[in-house]
Protein backbone atom coordinates (compact mmCIF):
# COMPACT_ATOMS: atom_id res chain seq x y z
CA UNK A 1 0.00 0.00 0.00
CA UNK A 2 1.00 3.73 -0.86
CA UNK A 3 0.29 6.87 0.37
CA UNK A 4 0.91 10.54 -1.59
CA UNK A 5 2.11 13.50 0.69
CA UNK A 6 2.37 16.85 -0.68
CA UNK A 7 3.75 19.82 1.45
CA UNK A 8 3.37 23.68 -0.13
CA UNK A 9 4.17 26.45 1.64
CA UNK A 10 6.49 29.24 2.38
CA UNK A 11 10.45 27.81 1.98
CA UNK A 12 12.51 27.05 5.13
CA UNK A 13 15.48 24.98 6.15
CA UNK A 14 15.05 21.29 6.88
CA UNK A 15 11.20 20.69 5.65
CA UNK A 16 12.17 17.49 3.81
CA UNK A 17 14.12 16.22 6.76
CA UNK A 18 11.34 16.99 9.48
CA UNK A 19 8.14 14.77 7.37
CA UNK A 20 11.39 12.15 6.26
CA UNK A 21 11.81 11.88 10.17
CA UNK A 22 7.97 11.53 10.78
CA UNK A 23 8.39 8.84 8.05
CA UNK A 24 11.09 6.44 9.21
CA UNK A 25 9.40 7.22 13.10
CA UNK A 26 6.28 5.05 11.55
CA UNK A 27 8.00 2.76 9.45
CA UNK A 28 7.15 4.46 6.18
CA UNK A 29 9.51 3.89 3.01
CA UNK A 30 9.97 7.01 1.36
CA UNK A 31 9.81 5.47 -2.05
CA UNK A 32 9.80 8.79 -4.55
CA UNK A 33 10.51 12.24 -3.71
CA UNK A 34 9.98 15.80 -6.19
CA UNK A 35 10.50 19.16 -5.27
CA UNK A 36 10.68 22.55 -6.28
CA UNK A 37 11.32 26.16 -4.90
CA UNK A 38 9.37 28.36 -7.05
CA UNK A 39 10.27 31.88 -5.62
CA UNK A 40 10.53 31.55 -1.91
CA UNK A 41 7.44 28.67 -1.98
CA UNK A 42 8.35 25.29 -1.31
CA UNK A 43 6.52 22.42 -3.05
CA UNK A 44 6.97 19.07 -2.48
CA UNK A 45 4.83 15.69 -3.61
CA UNK A 46 6.01 12.67 -1.87
CA UNK A 47 5.48 8.57 -2.75
CA UNK A 48 5.38 6.58 0.31
CA UNK A 49 4.91 3.16 1.13
CA UNK A 50 2.73 2.59 4.01
CA UNK A 51 2.84 -1.52 4.48
CA UNK A 52 5.17 -1.39 7.21
CA UNK A 53 3.39 1.23 9.11
CA UNK A 54 3.78 0.62 13.06
CA UNK A 55 0.58 3.51 13.28
CA UNK A 56 -3.20 3.17 11.45
CA UNK A 57 -2.64 5.39 8.31
CA UNK A 58 -5.22 7.82 10.27
CA UNK A 59 -2.70 8.84 12.82
CA UNK A 60 -0.01 8.93 10.82
CA UNK A 61 -1.43 11.74 8.35
CA UNK A 62 -2.68 13.36 11.39
CA UNK A 63 1.01 13.95 12.87
CA UNK A 64 1.83 15.26 9.20
CA UNK A 65 -0.63 17.20 9.52
CA UNK A 66 -0.08 18.77 12.86
CA UNK A 67 3.28 19.67 11.64
CA UNK A 68 2.74 21.45 8.79
CA UNK A 69 0.35 23.25 11.23
CA UNK A 70 3.51 24.00 13.27
CA UNK A 71 5.69 25.03 10.67
CA UNK A 72 2.93 27.05 8.56
CA UNK A 73 3.04 24.60 5.76
CA UNK A 74 -0.05 23.04 4.06
CA UNK A 75 0.81 19.26 4.37
CA UNK A 76 -1.71 16.66 3.14
CA UNK A 77 -1.33 12.53 3.12
CA UNK A 78 -3.71 10.69 1.15
CA UNK A 79 -4.42 6.94 0.37
CA UNK A 80 -2.86 5.78 -3.23
CA UNK A 81 -6.45 4.41 -3.57
CA UNK A 82 -8.23 7.49 -3.27
CA UNK A 83 -5.62 9.89 -4.83
CA UNK A 84 -5.98 7.49 -8.02
CA UNK A 85 -9.96 7.60 -7.55
CA UNK A 86 -9.80 11.70 -7.71
CA UNK A 87 -7.43 11.60 -11.13
CA UNK A 88 -9.08 9.33 -13.08
CA UNK A 89 -11.63 10.39 -16.10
Amino acid sequence: MRAVITVIGKDMVGILAKVSAICAEHEVNVLEVTQSILQDMFAMIMMVDIEKSNVPFGQFADELTALGETLGLSIHTMHEDIFNSMHQI
